[in-house]
């Protein structure tokens, strides 16, 4: 049975996702869960590892929004700290069961309170009592089956490749939703150019771009957006200066053209970027100067 409900949770999953945006679940709706034979099967609790009452193993594994993740980007497979310093706490002890079994977990990345991305199947592949964590992969939902020998995992080179490369596009993808998340909420969801508050049409948009080496996906690297004015920045017809002003490029200003161009570009000039109401997330001065120098070269 206990195969049966983690399929079931997957399935489950794959309907409540189609809901809602960014594929973000709510914690009330996770907490919730659904029925099974008549039993409620909730998903997520209290604990960062979650083990339902009615499954004697672990069902999944979540880290919260303000407690960020121990997960080096070099790495090929993300990590998964041990619930304290004890390895043998029960928890832990049931993480590492469920890697010796290689049973199928659900992880719940959390991009703001109360919010969740769910990635699964996942599986325990590696046990490092020494930094007191475990070494976490993501697989296809077709793979997830009961090996009965973990040498067969060890040792099969197409699945360590293949994990390697899906957990690599699952931890972008975490990333990605969780920075436009938090830049959304700290700009309170509206565009820091023109006011525009239809979520749907908001993008967090990169100072310093994320394949640079300082374009790491923090809110003061970031700013609210409309998708047209995301746009516009990217392509340097528009800049903002260490001092939060905005100026549009010399030559595009000088253009004649429509309302759009006039009211949605032009009329920017001079105007004054939108700040979030904490300080602390407001735009990084030395990235703003860094991208402002780019602006003027492009002019």
């Amino acid at each position: 049975m206990d195969y049966q409900i983690r399929l079931e949770a997957f399935s489950w999953l794959e309907q409540k996702i189609n809901y809602f945006e960014d594929d973000t679940i709510p914690r009330t709706v996770l907490a919730e869960g659904f029925i099974f034979q008549g039993q409620q099967i909730v998903l997520i609790g209290p604990k960062g590892i979650w083990k339902p009452k009615v499954l004697s193993l672990p069902i999944s594994i979540t880290t919260t929004f303000d407690n960020p993740y121990n997960d080096d980007p070099n790495d090929e497979f993300l990590h998964y700290k041990y619930r304290g310093t004890n390895p043998n706490h029960p928890d832990n002890v049931g993480l590492r069961e469920i890697m010796q079994r290689q049973l199928p977990l659900i992880y719940f990345w959390g991009t703001a309170k109360g919010k969740y991305i769910a990635t699964w199947p996942v599986f325990i592949i590696g046990d490092n009592k020494e930094d007191l964590a475990f070494t976490v992969a993501v697989d296809e939902a077709k793979y997830s089956t009961v090996p009965t020998d973990m040498s067969v995992i060890r040792d099969n080179e197409s699945t360590y490749y293949r994990r390697s490369y899906l957990t690599t596009n699952a931890r972008i993808r975490l990333h990605q939703k969780s920075f436009r998340e938090r830049v959304l909420l700290a700009y309170q969801n509206q565009c820091a150019f023109c006011k525009l508050r239809h979520r749907e049409l908001l993008d967090a948009a990169h100072i310093i771009p994320d394949s640079h080496e300082s374009g790491i996906p923090i809110v003061q690297n970031g700013v609210s957006l409309c998708k047209i004015h995301h746009a516009v920045f990217d392509s340097h017809i528009v800049g903002i200066t260490p001092d939060y002003s905005i100026h549009v490029r010399t030559d595009v200003l000088n253009e004649i053209d429509g309302p759009m161009l006039k009211y949605g570009i032009q009329s920017l000039e001079n105007n004054t970027l939108l700040l979030p109401r904490n300080k602390t997330d407001w735009p990084d001065r030395e990235r703003l100067a860094e991208r402002y120098q780019q602006f003027e070269a492009a002019g």
